[in-house]
């Protein structure tokens, strides 16, 4: 089941882990994401997804090359992806595109962060 994310969910009110101890709301979520990169193939399409141009990749088209899977083993990888709530997806024609989800990057941004 995919991850929602809103304002008014949980994660959209993280806080750093420096500040204070996570809910047991928020860390559901949280060890989802987590878990999707801690995939050395999913990590990497994460990445590629977020350096491509507009942080926007098609699945065929730009995020093959340097992985020695087959195109159903990287649907599949892309799939645990969305349903972790780190991508979007969009059909377009026959191509799917993958754009990070700009709450997920920020709940990992902020949860990430020092104040010191």
């Amino acid at each position: 089941m995919p991850v929602t994310l809103s304002p008014n969910s949980a994660l959209g009110y993280c806080t750093p882990l420096s500040r204070e101890p996570i809910t047991s709301a928020q860390a559901e979520p949280l060890s989802r994401m987590l878990k999707a990169l801690a995939d050395p193939v999913r990590l990497r399409l994460m990445s590629m997804v977020l350096s491509h141009d507009n942080g926007e990749a098609c699945a065929m088209c730009d995020l093959t090359e340097g992985f020695n899977l087959s195109q159903s083993t990287l649907s599949h990888h892309l799939k645990i992806l969305h349903d972790a709530g780190l991508v979007d997806r969009e059909k377009r024609g026959v191509w799917v595109y993958y754009k990070a989800r700009p709450d997920a990057m920020d709940a990992l941004r902020t949860l990430f962060s020092v104040d010191l």
